[in-house]
């Protein structure tokens, strides 16, 4: 006897016949969609003390952030940091808040690429659902992750919106993912976006970002720096490729603006706390090239996905500050890619890359 092959059910056509098996009088169960989960780092839900506490208590009690035994942390965390430091950062935030919509520019930055992504990947009854969330504050990744699994996205695709991967970023979602998924009875198959420091789409967008910007000026850096978030020097002996990552990105971005080590370099900002952390520092080398009698230089980001605190307060305010106070002229921050064509080409690119076999 010869059996005839029947052609496999895909896409939609495989929701419909997976509806199609149901027995009667079987309650309706959504199924079949595969969701896309963007994650941040995290914002306050306002810039006075207790909100800014709560955000910078979930913040600082991460042990992928603060490594420190909890006996010697806590105290100093509890009986100093959170007493000062909500009201100080509080200020800071007020400096770039977006009070039209009563949040942060992360919070209204990262919302807009999550809409426009769902817009470049279908329609609005396309399979695919996006949505967005934050390590840190609200939206928060369990609520996030269960409304997309009620939704009948039995596929999830995280995807941790940092380019270069450090543990006290892309491990950190990951490791809320994965607890969100010890509570769930009946779990989705779950997939991360790996990091995506050395891809060609991404490195061609910074650099193109680069040249739109400094087309716009009407003085030539001398220097431009690449500002990463730092972290501690004791991590990266421990094994964290951050570093690796960051140098490779400005590497190849030297590569392709066709610039050499002096004309675009590598630093380290937003350091905390007594120990040693990746260096040079943005801020000390600003302050060097402004003595050393360099009149022009621009700062970039290509770590940070959204323009947040740590790009518009600390590199566009502070560092800006600190280059003219000490000599210099002529500072620009080139923005992130954000929300731009540039940005979501990116952003869109890696997810396509990443949902191969799921659409």
């Amino acid at each position: 006897m010869t059996v005839q092959p029947t052609e496999t059910p895909r896409g939609d056509q495989a929701v419909e016949f997976s509806r199609l098996q149901l027995p009667d009088g079987h309650p309706s169960v959504k199924s079949g969609n595969v969701g896309v989960l963007l994650v941040n780092l995290g914002t306050p839900d306002a810039t006075d003390y207790w909100p800014m506490r709560r955000y910078l208590r979930e913040f600082l009690s991460d042990k992928r952030v603060i490594e420190w035994p909890r006996a010697i942390w806590y105290p100093i965390l509890y009986g100093i940091v959170l007493m000062t430091r909500p009201g100080k950062s509080g200020k800071a935030y007020e400096e770039i808040w977006n009070h039209e919509k009563s949040e942060s520019p992360l919070r209204t930055i990262t919302r807009s690429q999550s809409e426009k992504l769902a817009e470049m990947l279908g329609d609005p009854g396309s399979r695919v659902k996006v949505d967005w969330a934050m390590r840190y504050g609200q939206p928060s990744i369990p609520d996030k992750l269960k409304a997309l699994k009620e939704d009948g996205c039995d596929r999830i695709l995280v995807f941790p919106l940092y380019p270069q991967y450090s543990a006290t970023t892309t491990a950190t979602v990951n490791d809320v993912v994965c607890r969100t998924l010890l509570k769930m009875r009946w779990q989705p198959a779950i997939r991360t976006v790996p990091p995506y420091h050395d891809d060609p789409v991404y490195v061609e967008a910074l650099a193109k970002s680069v040249e739109r910007h400094l087309a716009g000026l009407d003085f030539d850096p001398e220097v431009v720096l690449t500002s990463y978030h730092g972290i501690p020097q004791s991590y990266f002996r421990k094994g964290d490729p951050y570093h690796c990552h960051c140098m490779k990105t400005t590497r190849l971005l030297r590569k392709v603006l066709g610039w050499d080590e002096n004309r675009l370099r590598v630093t380290f900002q937003s350091r905390f706390g007594p120990e040693e952390w990746l260096q040079p520092y943005t801020d000390k080398t600003v302050e060097k090239l402004a003595r050393d009698g360099v009149k022009n230089i621009a700062v970039m980001n290509p770590g940070f996905v959204a323009d947040c605190l740590e790009t518009l307060e600390e590199i566009a305010g502070e560092a800006g500050e600190i280059f003219e106070e000490n000599g210099g002229e002529n500072f620009t921050h080139i923005p992130c890619l954000n929300d731009s064509d540039l940005g979501m080409d990116v952003i869109a690119h890696v997810v396509r890359r990443e949902l191969g076999g799921w659409i």
